[in-house]
């Protein structure tokens, strides 16, 4: 018997007919990889999830369930859900570190009212309004404004009124809480009401981030494809770095792309970025944004991810970060600022007129090669992206293929329907595999890669197949450069 079954013996005497299913020859086509996206964040006390746990999120309803009503990971989850609702995403809650300190800031009221008006405050990009009425004196503009901050319980502060000065409070102890902005008139028509002046005294003070190291435990062995992280203290960062790097190895391949963001001057996220270097994280730094960078960071990856599950070699350029709220006109950074943060390993977004934003190019913060030199190789999210697919699409199609495969040198005589492969079975797989993956926008060059292609029977362990693989991954539209020379 030359055919190599599965279940059926040689054995066998009893009558009469016996088949057996074998799915190595049914997959078709190259796979898809079930995307997750794997949110970070603090919860609060009132919250129902167990810290340190991963939990399936369905809804922002359910985060608020999950997380506390005004935790981080409840305004993270509303801004990420409000971005794609139908995402898988998990969570891993991290309560408050008991070594930290709430920010503070103080909102300062002064002048009394001369005709009636609206009161329009944005506490991390969520709009706080109050009537305010002819007369009204500063002391009971503040006692209104902070009974609406605290009336509103999805705000990532509380409020305390103290004669004409509010002073609020993050609900979350760390260094997050210094990220709140506080501002007054975001939008086009929005005024102080006549005689009412307010001074911001930006939050401060917070200390004290979770560890991650809590967060890192629980990942398991689950492939977490996208992930979003808060926290961007160099401890916090080095940490998931260390993780993210394990997993891209070939012992593990389960490689997936952190996303974050910073707030800041152009040289505070330059400064940030200057200690980064790693081909698995981007950062979209906020400048003077109203929204948080946990908001931002949480838009970020689940717009990236959406388009990165369909095809990771697509740029990302142009897609929409909805929810975000930009900074204002007179504080977006100009287009020679912008250059400079994607040579700082920054990605960048622009600003419609319509006060849209939109990502413009998305990178990963990897900048140098080992020896310190300045190295474009992964220089574009989709780089990372790409290369993930195209080793879980080589896995997928060799283990399908040749599960319980016995191996044996090109030119050995075995009968047909024998389970067995040589090299040259194996590079022939690879060939059609490449011309898959070219069919599917992500590789070209396929002469090359035939002619470059290696494919070996390991000489000291005969149980092992060696390949050298050299997939040159298609590009991106970038750049048009074009010189008119005119002719009148």
């Amino acid at each position: 018997m030359t055919i190599s079954f599965n279940t059926i013996p040689d054995k066998l005497r009893v009558p009469l007919v016996y088949i057996e299913f074998d799915s190595s020859r049914a997959m078709q086509g190259t796979p898809e990889i079930d995307y997750k996206t794997l949110v970070l964040g603090q919860m609060l006390a009132t919250g129902t999830a167990a810290p340190g746990t991963p939990v399936r999120v369905l809804s922002a309803d359910h985060a608020v369930a999950l997380f506390g009503r005004g935790s981080m990971l409840a305004d993270m989850f509303a801004a990420c859900k409000k971005a794609d609702r139908y995402q898988e995403t998990w969570a891993i809650p991290l309560a408050d570190a008991e070594a930290g300190t709430a920010a503070t800031g103080t909102l300062t009221v002064t002048g009394a009212a001369t005709a009636a008006g609206t009161l329009n405050c944005y506490i991390a990009g969520q709009r706080v309004r109050i009537a305010v009425a002819s007369g009204d004196t500063a002391a009971e503009v503040a006692t209104a404004l902070a009974a609406a901050v605290n009336g509103d319980a999805d705000l990532p502060v509380t409020a305390l009124a103290a004669e004409a000065v509010v002073t609020l409070t993050a609900r979350h102890k760390g260094e997050s809480g210094n990220d709140i902005d506080l501002r007054t008139n975001y939008y086009t028509g929005e005024s102080l009401p006549a005689g009412i002046g307010v001074s911001v005294a930006a939050m401060s003070g917070g200390t004290g981030n979770p560890d991650v190291s809590a967060a890192i435990a629980a990942f398991g062995d689950e492939w977490w494809n996208g992930l979003v992280m808060p926290w961007t203290d160099a401890a916090n960062m080095v940490a998931l770095e260390a993780e993210l790097a394990e997993r891209w190895g070939p012992m593990r391949q389960m490689d997936g792309i952190a996303y974050t963001a910073v707030r800041g001057t152009l040289g505070e996220a330059s400064a940030w970025s200057a200690g980064r270097n790693m081909q698995l994280v981007t950062c979209l730094p906020t400048g003077k944004a109203a929204s948080p960078p946990w908001a931002l960071a949480a838009i970020y990856a689940v717009v990236a991810a959406a388009s990165l599950s369909v095809d990771p070699a697509r740029p990302l350029q142009t897609l929409t970060l909805p929810g975000f709220l930009p900074p204002a006109k007179g504080d977006r950074w100009t287009m020679e600022e912008r250059n400079l943060l994607l040579y700082d390993g920054l990605s960048t977004f622009t600003v419609g007129s319509d006060g849209t934003a939109r990502i413009e190019r998305a990178i990963t913060t990897y900048q140098t090669n080992s020896y310190g030199l300045a190295d474009t190789s992964y220089l574009d999210v989709t780089t990372p992206a790409t290369l993930g697919y195209i080793r879980y699409a080589t896995r997928v199609r060799i283990t399908s293929k040749f599960p319980r495969h016995k191996l044996a040198d090109d030119g050995t005589r075995f009968g047909p329907g024998q389970a067995i492969v040589t090299p040259s079975i194996v590079r022939a797989e690879l060939l059609a595999l490449f011309r898959e993956l070219e069919e599917k926008g992500l590789v070209e060059d396929f002469d090359q890669y035939k002619a470059d292609l290696l494919v070996e029977r390991n000489a000291d362990d005969r149980n092992r197949v060696d390949v050298l693989s050299p997939p040159n991954l298609v590009n991106q539209l970038r750049i048009l450069a074009e010189q008119i020379q005119f002719i009148i």
